[in-house]
């Protein structure tokens, strides 16, 4: 058990996608690295993982739990730095799972000058070695994955899922961005549900993949392949809570047919605006609030002459709208050099439209929607790109119910 106390407060935070600095020497290769990274920020993670850890001893809450994709891209040097940074945490125990890009991934690497080079990956024996202060930690591990439960205090179970496809040795392939709880690993889900429901203990689970569709459009590879499974067990052992990532976005879902889970889903810590969840667990309910991390006070006397890290969410929110809106600028840039403003206009509100989406704050009133959607940029993009149509739809909601917070009764 972390903690006997019964008011307890953890932090959730998802897919750092740490590159560790000694990995890459800020050379051409590694800035192409970046430039295709999807908003990913490679540069600062070390600085900013410290100065997170620093908020986390001055704040102590009882456990900071990551769903996954820790690593870059399954660099084992970026897996030890990861756990070498975290355990400057005093009071506060670190808990992981892993994403798809963890384990086995193919495209581990490091950067030289112009080059590019293999890497050393993680096996399921390196990851509780690198970690193995979380599985210290365990009630139980499920011999089959990397899936183990915690004890938190005397009325919650944390259980720790592994959600992922990897093979069983090294490769130079892609790695899979669907994941499922496998068979075996179900039973032992099962299992940790019922010594729960035994002990009158409340269970919470995390996982790296997505429980619900938190997009109508775009879910394909990011739910459980047998989510339906999962659900099933969800409701037949009343868990409440579900945490995951995976797609960079923040979301939170509530109970869905028969399933009494509310899913909450953390966005990417490396991009946007450094998002992270406050759990706070009672006796009879736990509220969650989603965070901004501001590092400027943790920031060293060195690292506060510098430009990015004391304006570091305006550089994430730039690097984001820019990767979004170049994407699309590029090709109606081939089709029509004449209108070059306009294009801008549809770059720039495409890119707006998902970085609300990834922040969670993507509630408008419905005159503030239809206002975008009578916009020339919003037509011209929607005639130039009827493909975006369906999936631009589903971006922003306008009903009362929030992305940043919940509060779960039990």
């Amino acid at each position: 058990m972390i903690t006997n106390d019964l008011n307890t407060e953890i932090w959730v935070i998802s897919d750092t996608h740490l590159i560790a600095d000694v990995l890459h020497d800020n050379g051409q290769a590694f800035s192409r690295m970046q430039k295709t990274s999807q908003g990913k920020d490679l540069y600062y993670q070390e600085t900013v993982l410290k100065s997170f850890v620093k908020m986390a001893n001055e704040k102590q809450p009882a456990a900071i739990v990551v769903t996954g994709d820790i690593t870059f891209n399954g660099e084992r040097t970026s897996a030890e730095r990861f756990a070498q940074i975290f355990k400057g945490l005093t009071k506060t125990k670190l808990l992981v799972v892993p994403g798809n890009h963890d384990i086995f991934d193919g495209w581990a690497r490091e950067f030289r000058g112009k080059k590019q080079f293999y890497a050393g990956q993680i096996s399921p024996m390196f990851w509780k070695s690198i970690f193995d202060k979380s599985y210290r930690a365990s009630e139980d591990e499920d011999s089959n994955s990397l899936a183990y439960s915690v004890q938190l205090n005397p009325n919650y179970l944390l259980v720790l899922a592994d959600s992922n496809y990897y093979g069983k040795e090294e490769t130079t392939t892609a790695p899979f961005t669907k994941g499922a709880i496998n068979r075996d690993e179900l039973k032992w889900l099962e299992k940790q549900f019922k010594k729960a429901s035994q002990q009158h203990l409340r269970p919470i689970l995390f996982m790296h993949h997505n429980l619900y569709a938190h997009n109508p459009v775009v879910n394909q590879n990011y739910v459980l392949d047998n989510a339906a499974e999962v659900r099933r067990l969800c409701a037949r052992y009343n868990v409440k809570l579900a945490f995951s990532g995976h797609i960079h976005a923040q979301n939170i879902l509530g109970p869905q047919e028969m399933t009494p889970t509310t899913e909450v889903v953390t966005s990417s810590f490396c991009s946007t605006d450094q998002g992270y969840g406050v759990v706070r667990l009672h006796q009879k309910h736990i509220t969650y609030v989603r965070k901004s991390f501001d590092m400027r006070k943790y920031l060293d006397d060195h690292e506060s002459q510098n430009y990015t890290l004391m304006h570091f969410h305006d550089y994430l929110k730039n690097l984001q709208l820019g990767t979004l809106a170049a994407n699309l600028m590029q090709t109606d840039l081939k089709k029509n050099r004449d209108s070059l403003d306009l294009i801008r206009k549809m770059g720039r509100l495409f890119a707006e439209m998902n970085y609300n989406f990834y922040t969670g704050q993507n509630h408008l009133k419905n005159n503030q929607l239809a206002k975008i959607h009578a916009s020339e940029a919003y037509k011209t993009l929607i005639n130039e790109h009827p493909e975006y149509e369906l999936y631009l739809k589903t971006l922003y909601d306008t009903s009362s119910h929030s992305n940043l917070q919940v509060k779960i009764r039990y």
